[in-house]
């Protein structure tokens, strides 16, 4: 049994710089990982910052075979890591950074686990956004490291959204959504939307609202939810331009200068 306290504090102090401390990886469980997340995630909002909604992680099966990890995750997004499309941000700001191709869903109803259904999921979207994940790797990219990358809110840094457009439970099939990535106008890959989660965006809507339900925690209305790459995570060692161009939802872009 380890003390929480000690370790929601040493991962409190490590949010506000530098590296997370892994000398916890051997102690924790994936559920204290979460606990400590969400233990954070309060202190926060104590401290006014504002949340804007949840991120769902390691959905591609080619992200998870990438970093030698299982299953998929979730962390927490705030509102001052929202950029909108066309951001250009220092490339010197960045640590050990990379970059997503996901599409950002805003939910239009609670959803409340532990048995929210697919139908259930699709019916609570309100709209749909082409959107770039921003992630800085504090921590090892492998499972050496996966309950403090977990504690230390997923590797999330800031998130990239394009212009939304109101979902139609009945007509959009997100599955049958395309991506092709473009790094300073280059194409470099492409996939469908049933990359994500072997389905699609919408099954990361039930994943997460079950998940979170293990934790005594709602997926909101209102809240935006970050789905999960398309595609394998790209990194930023230099700065660069990358853009996502979703048929049919459009391209979101960020420039690192």
């Amino acid at each position: 049994m380890i003390d929480l306290d000690d370790a929601i504090e040493e991962f409190w102090q490590a949010r506000h710089g530098g590296p997370y401390p892994l000398e916890w990886e051997a102690k924790l469980t994936q559920n204290d990982a979460y606990r400590i997340s969400l233990a954070l995630l309060d202190r926060h909002l104590a401290e006014g910052r504002k949340q804007a909604g949840w991120k769902v992680g390691l959905t591609a099966r080619v992200i998870r075979d990438q970093f030698g990890l299982p299953e998929p995750l979730f962390a927490v997004l705030f509102e001052d890591g929202r950029w909108e499309s066309g951001v250009s941000h220092p490339f010197a700001d960045l640590y050990q950074a990379g970059w997503e191709n996901e599409l950002c869903l805003t939910m239009g109803a609670d959803l409340s686990g532990p048995d929210v259904t697919e139908d259930q999921a699709r019916a609570a979207i309100a709209t749909v956004a082409p959107a770039l994940e921003i992630v800085e790797a504090r921590g090892p990219n492998s499972m050496d490291g996966l309950n403090c990358m977990i504690a230390d809110n997923g590797q999330q840094r800031a998130f990239v959204v394009g212009d939304a457009s109101p979902f139609d439970a009945a007509s959009t099939d997100l599955g049958a959504a395309t991506v092709e990535i473009f790094l300073d106008g280059e194409s470099q890959d492409k996939a469908p939307g049933t990359a994500v989660m072997e389905s699609s965006a919408v099954t990361s809507i039930s994943w997460l609202a079950n998940k979170l339900a293990e934790f005594g925690r709602t997926l909101e209305a209102g809240q935006a939810v970050m789905t999960g790459s398309f595609t394998r995570q790209f990194f930023i060692e230099k700065p660069l331009k990358a853009e996502a161009r979703f048929d049919p939802f459009g391209s979101v872009v960020a420039t690192f200068t």
